[in-house]
């Protein structure tokens, strides 16, 4: 393996971590939806293991379609540029969509006393609420959850911008390996930081007592993914 081939490899882990890593888009989504959906680590797992897979697929295919058409990279750059503006906004009306109807469902939710009275004359209240008690009788139906396929498709729409640019050598060169192996390091590199990410904070945050706040938490997942859209398309994060 040739020396530049080593110091493409290692920019492509490098970078491909760092990048993940500065880009909270790439583990917040996860990570508050999965406590606000209730996901087992092992979905939440696959969620966030097929959309990276999506993610990083996207760039891929555009990079390989780019160099076998001899698109120049500028173009190719332009065209992720784009997609990354289209994901920003998808973003933040999604985000901002599941953050008003977390507070609908906040609201609607709010638990009220019944006065039950018995043939003795004694009588008894409880909490009732319409959400729950609605989710309980419905609890044997086969509810389709939209929202990972939402999320996917945001994430195969969003870009990788610093992968086309390391696309650009190996292809010079004429080198099919290095082209494969800066493909498969940086695929790899980006979709386990996405999981190691994901994962950590995610047995944090089950570890905190957040009972209280457990009626809003859909609102906060969505304000937080709103405010991930916000971060990508006006700070450039």
């Amino acid at each position: 393996m040739s020396e530049e081939l080593n110091i493409l490899i290692i920019s492509a882990a490098s970078i491909a971590f760092f990048h993940t890593v500065f880009g909270p888009d790439h583990y917040l989504p996860f990570i508050v939806m999965a406590k606000a959906r209730k996901w087992t680590m092992l979905k939440t797992s696959w969620i966030t293991f097929l959309c990276g897979l999506g993610h990083v697929g996207g760039s891929i295919l555009l990079g390989i379609i780019g160099i076998a058409v001899g698109i120049g990279i500028s173009k190719i750059e332009g065209f992720e540029s784009f997609r990354g503006g289209l994901a920003a906004w998808l973003f933040i009306i999604f985000g901002f969509s599941y953050f008003l109807w977390g507070i609908w469902r906040a609201k609607r939710g709010k638990p009220h006393q019944h006065l039950h009275i018995h043939s003795d004359r004694t009588t008894h209240s409880h909490d009732h609420d319409h959400i729950k008690d609605h989710d309980h009788i419905h609890k044997k139906e086969k509810i389709i959850n939209l929202t990972p396929w939402v999320l996917f498709t945001i994430f195969v729409l969003g870009p990788c911008e610093p992968l086309i640019p390391l696309l650009m050598y190996p292809a010079a060169q004429n080198s099919k390996g290095g082209l494969v192996m800066v493909i498969m390091i940086f695929g790899i590199i980006t979709i386990a930081t996405m999981l190691g990410i994901v994962l950590i904070a995610s047995f944090g945050i089950n570890l905190l007592p957040l009972r209280r706040m457990e009626k809003y938490i859909h609102a906060i997942a969505g304000a937080i993914i709103f405010l991930s859209g916000v971060g990508i398309k006006f700070l450039g994060l």
